[in-house]
């Protein structure tokens, strides 16, 4: 996703991205950042399934056009992207527009809240907190542009959900960070302030809520989504909703975005879906050796270079048939 080629087609894009590429360009070029983000962190929580996230344009387009659990979260991790990286670059000062968060008004941290003066310890916000309201709300305008407003067919509401539940498994997911200031190392002050999850946490939660995701049908209004089957509690916010069952991937199929698994390696003493019984989809695996080149015996040279040696390592892999 290069913000070059995105802002290139401003014709084709909704009004708030067409206006965010004219005046703030700098800020596309982190979205676009945010999205790649998003797709790594997909193709690691994926890498062992069938579908493992591949980025050819191809396949991974006839994805995006489908309603199925996988679009669900590659919307909603792209979102979480966007949202994770426009926050880090007003935190790391590289965007005009945005710096630390403010947090004059904000009251103490729960775990401080409770501690009374007899501690003696006080306590201030301070440091560079992450400003996660201005990354949220960048992401909102870029990635629910695309989706035209009051537009309310089935696939919009289910996409503009999802990319909602990805800002939110970072909004929701702050941690408060303090640092101790005083003599002898004493902790007379405490200066705390907001950070964001590490992305890695953005993707395993959102992983758990693809695991549990919901399946929906649009309701006779037009404008809400009704869970499919009985005694369903309705999706909440963070959840991550589908409309139509997956494929299941096994053969290449131009027309749903599977590249099939053939040539895949797997796990052969694995049960789960890693395993070679499920990924290769019953049709078997051949065991291969090959030899490797692998950086071995390395040290730390004063200061400051580490060197290593290269060293050839025999592995056994199993790829499916």
């Amino acid at each position: 996703m290069d913000p070059n080629s995105i802002c290139r087609k401003t014709k084709r894009l909704a009004g708030k991205q067409a206006e965010l590429c004219q005046t703030q360009p700098e800020i596309v070029n982190e979205v676009a950042k945010g999205a790649k983000l998003g797709v790594r962190e997909c193709q690691y929580q994926f890498r062992f399934r069938r579908w493992n996230c591949t980025s050819q344009n191809k396949y991974f387009g006839k994805i995006l056009q489908q309603d199925i659990r996988e679009t669900a979260f590659v919307y909603a991790i792209t979102a979480a992207g966007v949202t994770h990286a426009v926050t880090q670059a007003c935190s790391m000062g590289e965007l005009l527009q945005c710096g630390c968060e403010a947090t004059r008004s904000r009251g103490p941290p729960p775990h401080l809240a409770s501690t009374g003066p007899t501690e003696g310890v006080k306590w201030e916000w301070g440091g560079c907190g992450d400003d996660v309201e201005f990354g949220y709300e960048k992401s909102k305008q870029f990635m629910d542009a695309r989706r035209r407003k009051g537009k309310s067919d089935i696939r919009t509401l289910i996409d503009l959900h999802n990319n909602e539940a990805g800002r939110l498994a970072v909004k929701n997911y702050m941690r408060t960070e303090c640092k101790c200031h005083g003599l002898s190392g004493s902790c007379t002050l405490r200066t705390c302030w907001k950070k964001m999850p590490h992305f890695r946490e953005v993707g395993n939660r959102l992983l758990e809520r693809f695991n549990g995701a919901s399946k929906v049908m649009g309701g006779n209004d037009g404008k809400t989504l009704i869970p499919v089957g009985q005694n369903i509690k309705p999706p909440d916010k963070q959840d991550l909703i589908y409309s139509a069952e997956s494929p299941d991937f096994c053969l290449p199929n131009r027309k749903t975005g599977s590249l099939g698994t053939r040539g895949r390696m797997c796990n052969s003493t694995a049960l789960d879906v890693s395993g070679c019984d499920l990924l290769c989809c019953e049709r078997g695996h051949r065991d291969e050796t090959v030899v490797l080149e692998e950086n071995c015996l390395c040290r730390f040279h004063w200061c400051c270079v580490v060197q290593c040696k290269k060293c050839l390592v025999r592995k056994e892999l199993s790829l499916c048939h």
